[in-house]
C-alpha cells in the first residue's frame, strides 16, 4: 500500500480522518460501501499492508492523511471475513461501519441473526506499531467476532460509535455484539476496548472465552466528557488472562476530541457492566476505576474474579481497586 491515494471523505460519525486534522483520509486496501451479501474469506491466506513505512511517516508527522485500513465495509448488509491472516496494517485492520441489517428484528438473539461476521482471522502486527487495532465494530448492529487469533499494537477488539459532537448528531450506536474464543496479546492496549469514539452509544455487548496474554488491560472502557453517549448492558464472562498491568481499567478523561466544538454538557453514560468468572495472574493492580465527577458510572458488578498481583504488590486481594471521585459499584 502506497501513500498516493485514492483519497475519501471522513466518517460523518467522526468529522475528521482519525490521524490528524486535515480531514480527508486514505482508502483502504478492501473498501467497499452500500453492499449485499459480503464475502471476503481465503484458505488462511495473508494480506500484507506493508505498515512499516506507514508507520514511519506517522510518527514523524508526514503524513496529511490519515492512513488507512486493510479492510473498511460500510453501510453494508450480510458481511462475513473469515478464515485469512492479516499483518502489518498502516492502521486499523477490520472495521465494518453503519452496517445493519433492516430485516433482522433487535429483539433476536444475535448469535442466529449475525449481520457481520469476523470468523477465524489471525491479525499479527509488531506490538510497538501504532494504532493498529485488531477488529473495531463501528456503529453497526448484530456483529459477531469469534475465533480469532490477535497482536497487535493497539487494542486487540475496539467497539466504537463515532466521535463527539459528530457521534452524538450520527446517532447510529453499536449493539448487539457478540465476542467469543478469541486469543489476544497487546502490552500497551487493551484486550477489548470500549471507545473512546463512543458518542452513538454502545449496549448489549456479551464477550466469553477470551485468552490474553502479556496485555495492557483485559477490559477498558474509555470516555471523557464531551463524548455523550453511552456504554450499557456489558457482559463479560470467562477470561483467562497473564501478565497483565490492569484486569479491569474504566476511563473518565480519555481527552482526546477531533475538534474544540464538542458540548462540555455532553456527558456519558456508562451503566450496568458486568463482568465473572474471570482468572489472571501475574497482575499489577486488579483494577483502575476514574469515573467523571458528577456522572456517576452506575451498576458496576465484579464477581468470581480471582485475581494474582505480582510480588511487589503491596495488596493481594480486590483491595487494590482504585475508587476515585465520580464512580458507584454495585
Amino acid at each position: 500500500m502506497k501513500a498516493n491515494g485514492p483519497f475519501i471523505e471522513p466518517l460523518p460519525s467522526y468529522g475528521r480522518g482519525r490521524d490528524n486534522a486535515e480531514g480527508g483520509r486514505y482508502s483502504s486496501l478492501i473498501f467497499g460501501t452500500n453492499l449485499t451479501d459480503v464475502v471476503i474469506t481465503g484458505d488462511n491466506g495473508t494480506i500484507n499492508g506493508q505498515g512499516e513505512p506507514w508507520w514511519k511517516k506517522f510518527r514523524a508527522k508526514q503524513l496529511k492523511y490519515t492512513r488507512p485500513y486493510l479492510i473498511e465495509i460500510l453501510y453494508s448488509e450480510n458481511v462475513q471475513i473469515s478464515s485469512l491472516t492479516l499483518i502489518n496494517s498502516p492502521s486499523w485492520n477490520i472495521h465494518p461501519t453503519y452496517c445493519r441489517n433492516k430485516e433482522c428484528k433487535t429483539d433476536i438473539d444475535p448469535y442466529f441473526c449475525s449481520n457481520v461476521i469476523v470468523q477465524g482471522i489471525t491479525i499479527l502486527a509488531p506490538v510497538t506499531s501504532p494504532n493498529t487495532d485488531g477488529i473495531n465494530p463501528d456503529s453497526c448492529t448484530n456483529t459477531r467476532i469469534e475465533d480469532c487469533y490477535i497482536v497487535s499494537g493497539d487494542d486487540c477488539v475496539a467497539v466504537k460509535s463515532g466521535w463527539d459532537e459528530y457521534g452524538i448528531s450520527f446517532g447510529m450506536p453499536t449493539k448487539q455484539l457478540v465476542i467469543r474464543r478469541l486469543t489476544c496479546i497487546s502490552p500497551f492496549s487493551a484486550v477489548i476496548a470500549l471507545g473512546s469514539e463512543m458518542s452513538g452509544g454502545i449496549e448489549d455487548v456479551r464477550a466469553e472465552d477470551i485468552t490474553a496474554i502479556h496485555s495492557e488491560s483485559g477490559v477498558r472502557i474509555k470516555s471523557a466528557v464531551g463524548r455523550g453517549g453511552f456504554v450499557k448492558d456489558i457482559y463479560v464472562r470467562g477470561m483467562t488472562l497473564k501478565t497483565m498491568k490492569w484486569v479491569f481499567w474504566m476511563t473518565g478523561n480519555y481527552g482526546d476530541h477531533p475538534d474544540n466544538k464538542y458540548d462540555p454538557k455532553a456527558l456519558p453514560v456508562i451503566q450496568n457492566i458486568n463482568y465473572r468468572d474471570i482468572v489472571a495472574e501475574n497482575v499489577t493492580m486488579a483494577a483502575k476505576l476514574e469515573g467523571i465527577p458528577g456522572d456517576k458510572f452506575s451498576e458496576i458488578c465484579i464477581s468470581n474474579a480471582t485475581i494474582g498481583l505480582i510480588s511487589k504488590a503491596k495488596e493481594t486481594t480486590m483491595g487494590t481497586v482504585q475508587m476515585l471521585k465520580g464512580f458507584q459499584v454495585a
